[in-house]
């Protein structure tokens, strides 16, 4: 018994110990700097800064307030995101390792690359160690200059995030100038149609409910689309037998009126009221996710967030496996399945992350291809020392920890703990 309490402390302790050590949080770590607070209110306005803080290595290249106030006085919340989502490198980048490139130049990846929004090399950036100290930066389309450069280092958590700040926005080619209709004018009936949600498309027409969704988006609106295959599939109660009352609920049941891009459904926590919520937890989904996946509950049965058909700020619609059956509707279960025939509505592939070769070149040095990974464990001494234009804020505890040293850390204290419990 004895041996059995200090097995299951030991495991509540380390699972503690990993949360911590593989948290991070932008836009506390930003609060401290005052300099970058318009940065920081974009990153959150966006919710990118919910994705950055679902990625264990990454790089955030911050605008002063200057630069980032210059940016968004002329366009508008999407044309923002896009800009920033190319100020989020998914590598970690200090100042040493700034001055160290192979060859002097490289390309890494941004978040405007997972979006798949970004054809060609649009989705990376152009890293490259100029002479007398000074990196610059550029978009990876062909013929792009390097307008930016490093001014100082804000911020790292070795090897978890780096925050770098540099001197005005990277833009790639239309990325300032791409049309941007507001939410309201989106044919969200069609996108449906095109991303294979017929069913669901069609219903929202016929019972009016679209005219709900349509007034919703310009203010923020998160719609769960189910695919053809899963109003198909076994235990999906028969919609001819609902009143008109109860097919607008159903239908109000998928969608939000919020805001809410993937990464902020990945670190949701709350359940999350929607367009047929009266109050008293009633007709709420909660959300759990693991690793990249992210999955919906109603109470009934669980539905996986599948494909993002559109992601633009304040907009964004997503397609899911199942139908949302809520319980206020359908009780504890939905009609039983045909023994010994279950059906299951297939499960769509998460949005594919577009990837490009890189470019043929660039006005730049002709970078090489994606960058190199985190410094190893094995280098403890090699944490990142400040380069010319450094700053004393790096550090490995605090917000963060480091995510590469975590099996060595807990290992160590594991060993601590056993050693005390069993003495």
């Amino acid at each position: 018994m004895a041996t059995l309490q200090y097995s299951l402390l030991l495991s509540f302790t380390l699972s503690a110990l990993v949360s911590t050590i593989l948290a991070h949080n932008i836009t506390d770590i930003l609060s401290g700097f005052p300099e970058y607070s318009e940065f920081n209110k974009y990153l959150t306005q966006t919710k990118l800064a919910d994705e950055i803080n679902t990625r264990q290595t990454i790089t955030v290249l911050a605008l002063n307030n200057g630069a980032m106030t210059a940016l968004a006085a002329k366009h508008p919340l999407s044309v923002i995101k896009n800009a920033l989502s190319l100020l989020v490198v998914l590598d970690y980048y200090d100042p040493t390792k700034l001055h160290k490139i192979s060859k002097g130049t490289t390309l890494s990846t941004t978040l405007y690359q997972t979006t798949g929004n970004a054809p060609g090399n649009l989705g990376f950036v152009n890293i490259t160690d100029l002479q007398g100290g000074k990196v610059g930066f550029g978009s990876a389309a062909p013929g792009s200059k390097l307008d930016s450069s490093y001014t100082k280092s804000v911020k790292q958590v070795p090897y978890n995030i780096s925050i770098l700040e540099i001197s005005q926005p990277i833009i790639a080619p239309g990325i300032l100038t791409a049309p941007a209709p507001t939410p309201s004018s989106v044919n969200i009936t069609a996108l449906l149609e095109k991303a294979g949600c017929k069913t669901f498309a069609s219903l929202l027409q016929t019972s009016g409910v679209i005219k709900t969704y349509q007034s919703a988006a310009d203010k923020g609106l998160t719609i769960f689309a189910p695919n053809d295959e899963a109003f198909k599939a076994a235990g999906v109660p028969d919609l001819s037998k609902l009143t008109n009352a109860e097919i607008v609920s159903l239908l109000q049941y998928h969608a939000t009126a919020t805001y809410s891009p993937f990464g902020s459904l990945k670190t949701s926590k709350d359940p999350i009221s929607t367009l047929a919520s009266n109050g008293a937890g009633k007709f709420d989904l909660t959300v759990t996710s693991a690793g990249d996946s992210v999955t919906l509950h109603t109470g009934i049965g669980p539905s996986r967030v599948a494909e993002t058909v559109l992601d633009s700020t304040p907009l964004v619609i997503f397609t899911v496996d199942n139908v949302l059956l809520p319980v206020e509707l359908f009780g504890k279960a939905p009609s039983p399945a045909p023994a010994g025939e279950p059906v299951s509505a297939p499960s769509p592939s998460p949005s594919p992350v577009a990837s490009s070769p890189a470019p043929a070149s660039v006005e730049a040095p002709s970078p090489l291809a994606a960058s190199p990974p985190a410094p190893p464990v094995e280098t403890p001494g090699g944490a990142p020392a400040d380069a010319p234009f450094g700053s004393e804020n790096s550090t490995a505890d605090g917000s963060a920890a480091v995510h590469v040293s975590v099996p060595v850390q807990v290992t160590v204290f594991a060993t601590v703990i056993c050693s005390i419990l069993m003495s």
